[in-house]
């Protein structure tokens, strides 16, 4: 095959601007030159470049974190600077990234801040502006900022493969934490609204949807109804029976809501038939006492839904141990929780001396309660990081969706995590079978992980009759670092056909468990109702033998599948 000179030339020209742009840093304004007397302009140049990046596999890399043009849609720009995708940064970069009224982006991480504004032509470094030449852009509904901006300012060391067409970036910082030693919510406009659960005992419903508000600010500002999610929910139990955050992820993970408070106001009658106006498909259990890592999930994510033991009852109540002066709160004990507030931050420093009794150290969290903005400081108050039951239960919301993500979701466990079941073994076994409504595409299976660490296995046993084979069918596999639930999507879509009958397998390990399978049953000392005619599970220690556990274990598996119309 003959080539013309030109063509070689032209070819020689690319290679030698892509070495020359990914050698140095490129974010901050520079413009490129002309190259060995190329007569074209840099504005006629990068596009050309561009386009020849963008027409082949692109991947960058970030701490171990794959991103390619397949997937995410990186891309790079015509000023050749790698973009991302803003949803991809908070993950990635381990920082808070968050967007404003549509335009601004903020980024925080260790003491730092980063600001851009969409198509501005400047980057806020702590409060220090610089000019850029790629900055915050959005195409379509997506928004995507330059990797090679935050790179430089988070700490980060950036690379081109120009033969790989692909981007390395690697964490070079000797920072320990992420975190300030201070933050606050309400700062950020990330703090949602007081809820007052008055005399009912809701605060478990009214803690778990300010925690899912939180995590929607800035971009969703919207109130969710308590009402709903303590009376319409699978378990039937009354406003004054109490509650936990299971039975939030169970009404939340089944799709029973949330609903906005203006369609079911708090006044003790729940509204039915009402359908969620959004889909929760993620929330994590943080571990207990792992101070750094609500704090994390805080800065990240948004407020923290915790419990503490609470000797006040309402917001005129008198305690030994809160000072009304200053809004601050420890109990020191051997009580168990009976209360649950939200998280919204913390203050490393904040001194002992505002705590009735004495500390061994300074240190709160700062918590939103309940009980309307006439108790403490307008509904929030200082819990010592040295209360007995601070931090010990845990949940933050982690992915929420839109309605329109999946069409369907099969499952037969309304009531969630209620117990665990295994072998006394750390590996299991579970398999949901479904009869498909309509011909359908599976897109992901969604579970909860009892434990940190758990590691998954998900297959699809189509056409079943019966029988399992995990060999014809994986689907997807991975880790999770938290306990709670998640949803996981394919590798690949499955076709099934309506009537078809499938199974979701999922073989869970669970370091250290012995019963790492979440089910949904009836304890013999509670009034929840659990519907056993409902599902059709099975369990497996090795994935070859199995066993009905409607019929041996009295209980349904939390397997849920997910699929949209094909």
């Amino acid at each position: 095959m003959r080539y013309s000179k030109r063509y070689i030339l032209f070819t020689v020209l690319l290679l030698l601007a892509l070495m020359l742009k990914f050698n140095n840093f490129q974010g901050i304004a520079e413009e490129t030159g002309h190259f060995r007397g190329a007569n074209l302009k840099s504005e006629e140049w990068n596009p050309l470049i561009a386009k020849s990046v963008n027409g082949r596999a692109l991947t960058i890399a970030i701490d171990n974190r794959v991103y390619t043009n397949g997937d995410t849609q990186v891309y790079m720009d015509d000023n050749l600077n790698l973009m991302i995708p803003v949803d991809v940064i908070r993950e990635s970069f381990n920082c808070s990234a968050h967007l404003y009224d549509d335009h601004t982006l903020l980024i925080e991480k260790y003491t730092d801040s980063l600001r851009l504004d969409l198509d501005s032509p400047y980057v806020d470094i702590n409060e220090e502006q610089y000019s850029v030449i790629s900055t915050l852009t959005r195409r379509g509904e997506d928004y995507f900022v330059p990797a090679e901006v935050l790179s430089k300012y988070l700490g980060y060391s950036f690379s081109w493969d120009i033969e790989k067409n692909e981007a390395l970036v690697v964490n070079a910082s000797t920072e320990n934490s992420i975190l300030p030693s201070r933050y606050d919510l309400r700062e950020k406009g990330r703090s949602p609204q007081i809820k007052n659960q008055g005399d009912k005992g809701t605060c478990w419903a009214a803690a778990s949807l300010a925690a899912l508000e939180s995590s929607l600010l800035p971009e969703t500002d919207v109130i969710l109804s308590t009402d709903h999610m303590s009376l319409e929910n699978g378990f039937g139990l009354t406003q004054n029976d109490g509650g936990e955050y299971t039975m939030s992820l169970a009404y939340l993970t089944s799709w029973q809501g949330p609903v906005l408070e203006e369609d079911d106001p708090y006044d003790g009658v729940g509204v039915p038939g009402l359908s969620p106006v959004m889909h929760v498909q993620e929330a994590q259990v943080i571990e207990s006492k792992d101070f750094q890592k609500i704090k994390e999930a805080v800065f990240k994510y948004g407020a923290v839904q915790t419990s503490i033991y609470s000797t006040l009852q309402n917001a005129d109540s008198q305690s030994a141990f809160f000072n009304r002066r200053t809004n601050a709160y420890c109990y020191i004990g051997s009580e168990r929780p009976n209360h649950d507030v939200v998280i919204i931050g913390w203050d490393d420093h904040y001194s002992k001396d505002h705590f009735t009794g004495s500390l061994e150290g300074d240190g709160a969290f700062i918590c939103q309660n309940s009980w309307g903005e006439e108790f403490g400081d307008n509904g929030v108050f200082y819990v010592s990081y040295y209360d007995t039951n601070i931090g010990i239960h845990n949940l933050v919301y982690t992915k929420v969706e839109s309605t329109g993500n999946y069409d369907t979701v099969y499952q037969s466990d309304l009531c969630g995590w209620v117990g665990q079941l295994g072998y006394s073994r750390d590996t299991i076994y579970g398999a949901n079978v479904y009869t498909a409504d309509r011909n359908q595409k599976l897109e992901a299976a969604g579970f909860y992980a009892t434990g940190k660490n758990t590691e998954y296995e998900v297959y699809i046993s189509g056409d079943w009759k019966g029988t399992f084979d995990l060999e014809q069918q994986p689907v997807a596999s991975g880790k999770v670092d938290n306990a709670g639930y998640y949803t996981v999507s394919f590798d690949r879509p499955v076709d099934v056909k309506k009537g078809e009958r499938f199974a979701v397998v999922v073989k869970i390990y669970t370091p250290d468990s012995l019963r790492p399978m979440a089910i949904e049953y009836m304890p013999e000392d509670d009034h929840i109702q659990v519907d056993l005619t409902d599902g059709e599970g099975y369990i497996s220690s090795s994935g070859r033998s199995w066993e009905r556990v409607e019929e041996t274990q009295q209980c349904n598996l939390c397997i849920k599948a997910y699929a949209s119309e094909r």
